[in-house]
């Protein structure tokens, strides 16, 4: 799947060319003034909303560049399968995730890439529906993004299941014996990983000592949630949560001199690169996630190489499940024998059919290989990471 970087090279320089001529499979962002007319007699184009600017930029950018490494790849090979990938910035709100649908959806998209963030993805997943176009979302985790649909599919793992392997983590590696929670009670990601976290807790005999919320509007000031699990006793803190609230929690616990273990889920990752956020506060911080950037299977390092090459820093489990999900649309385009002339509406059929049908050898997940059931769920298993040395590494 992956060439030296004299072939990728050279590759590169043969797609230029052949740009020049009339064909065109370079990456950008919707909306450039582009046409994309050209591209689409031979490439498939592929579209998504991500916030790109905002508080979850640090989620929509690197879904971006993974999906745009991955498409650069299979561009440079020059087989059949040719990809174009667009994006519309979102702003991880759900009114302006609608009209980056529908400016994907005029750009001409065949298949979709969803949106990044899960209530985004619920308020355009039923325009996925509706216009009968398939998405393959990296990171909208709630499972309302795929019920009540057929075309939306899931990378990502569900929120449930998240909350469910976290307690199990916690209670098999014996991390904590009282357990406190901080959620944001107003959003669809952080209740429904907490509603099953808790669920699994009560079978593994896990004690919750503290359960405490905060909505949009109080995400600055956590001295209150963070007294009363302190209060409580806890010694392990779950943070099912974003990694912006969650560097203000780990700074305001500092200041107070309180230093339980923190336990967090995917939206953890990223939390190194929290603009002004004191790193050396999240030495410890143990989350699950999809990927391991420190893995030493080649997959890995060539993934890890190549992005940071290309942009500066270090893929998280965003960009990898983008990449992921590039290579296994490849995947599914080829078992169906599908081509770039075909509809949005007769690649949809296609990939309902096909995706239950393959095993994805991806970046994420343990290595035993990535599966989808009919409803769109995916099947694979996370990864342990803490943070040392300012990296993650596995547990």
């Amino acid at each position: 799947m992956k060439k030296s970087l004299s072939m990728l090279l050279a590759g590169s320089m043969l797609v230029t060319a052949l740009a020049g001529c009339g064909g065109n499979t370079d990456t950008q962002s919707a909306g450039d003034g582009q046409d994309n007319t050209d591209a689409a007699a031979t490439a498939f184009l592929i579209g998504g909303t991500a916030p790109l600017t905002g508080g979850a930029a640090i989620y929509g950018n690197a879904v971006k560049n993974g999906a745009e490494l991955a498409a650069e790849e299979i561009n440079a090979e020059g087989g059949d399968i040719q990809i174009k990938v667009i994006f519309e910035d979102d702003e991880h709100n759900t009114e302006k995730a609608v009209s980056a649908y529908n400016a994907l959806k005029d750009e001409g998209i065949q298949l979709s890439l969803g949106a990044v963030t899960s209530k985004p993805g619920e308020a355009t997943a039923p325009l996925h529906e509706e216009d009968h176009i398939f998405a393959l979302t990296p990171s909208a985790s709630s499972p309302a993004n795929i019920e009540g649909n057929d075309v939306v599919f899931q990378m990502c793992f569900s929120d449930p299941n998240q909350g469910m392997a976290s307690a199990a983590y916690i209670a098999d590696q014996q991390l904590g014996t009282k357990i406190g929670i901080i959620y944001k009670s107003d959003d669809v990601y952080s209740t429904g990983i907490l509603e099953q976290f808790k669920a699994e807790a009560e079978v593994k005999g896990l004690e919750i000592v503290a359960e405490e919320s905060f909505m949009d509007g109080t995400e600055n000031d956590f001295s209150v949630q963070l007294n009363a699990c302190k209060s409580a006793g806890a010694d392990l803190l779950f943070l099912p949560i974003y990694y912006t609230p969650a560097s203000l929690i780990l700074t305001q616990a500092n200041a107070i001199g309180y230093a339980p273990k923190f336990f967090g889920v995917d939206g953890m990752d990223g939390i190194l690169a929290v603009e002004n956020f004191d790193t050396t506060l999240a030495e410890g911080v143990m989350l699950l996630t999809p990927f391991n950037a420190d893995a030493t299977d080649e997959k890995t390092v060539n993934f890890v190489t190549k992005y940071k090459e290309k942009y500066g820093e270090t893929p998280n489990q965003f960009a990898a499940d983008a990449y992921d999900c590039v290579y296994a649309y490849r995947q599914a385009l080829e078992a169906a024998g599908c081509t770039p002339d075909m509809s949005a509406s007769e690649l949809c059929d296609k990939m309902i059919e096909t995706f239950p049908t393959i095993t994805f050898e991806g970046l994420t997940g343990d290595g035993a290989g990535i599966t989808w059931d009919s409803n769109g769920a995916v099947s694979k298993s996370p990864k342990g990471m803490i943070i040392e040395n300012g990296a993650y590494v596995g547990m």
